[in-house]
């Protein structure tokens, strides 16, 4: 995991918490497409030992404050998300995962919680390289 946090800031007006639950959510997420991507290759999906070790799962946490917002961004070396799924993944009840291992937060609820705060949730992503989750947060 690497992390890359803006100093400067300061307080915003939020429940930390709530922000909390969902940037705890996202930073899951990440851990478990890394290690799905981790686990595919590691079973055929490379085609030669210097293909396996080149692959290193990563998970970014950066936050950074842009005009009159602060930005936090969770970012992942998995697999991405395909875009016939990509409509869907702030959908109430939608998962990618087993039965039973959905059990978190839940994409849709961190983007109620966001949009509660003002905020924004986007994601960018690309097929085979992975995903950027964004937090825009209004600084007050």
């Amino acid at each position: 995991m690497k992390t890359d946090f803006d100093e400067t800031i300061g307080n915003i007006n939020i429940i930390p918490q709530d922000i909390g639950r969902v940037i705890l959510n996202l930073i899951t997420n990440a851990f478990y497409v890394v290690d799905e991507k981790k686990k595919q290759q590691t079973h055929g999906g490379f085609k030669t030992l210097h293909e396996l070790a080149a692959y290193e799962p990563t998970v970014s946490v950066s936050t950074r404050k842009t005009g009159g917002r602060v930005e936090v961004k969770v970012e992942d070396n998995g697999n991405g998300i395909p875009q016939k799924v990509l409509d869907k993944i702030f959908q109430p009840f939608f998962t990618t995962k087993p039965t039973g291992q959905g059990t978190g937060l839940g994409l849709s609820l961190s983007y109620d919680i966001v949009k509660a705060h003002a905020g924004e949730l986007k994601v960018e992503t690309k097929e085979g390289e992975g995903s950027m989750f964004i937090i825009q947060l209004p600084v007050v």
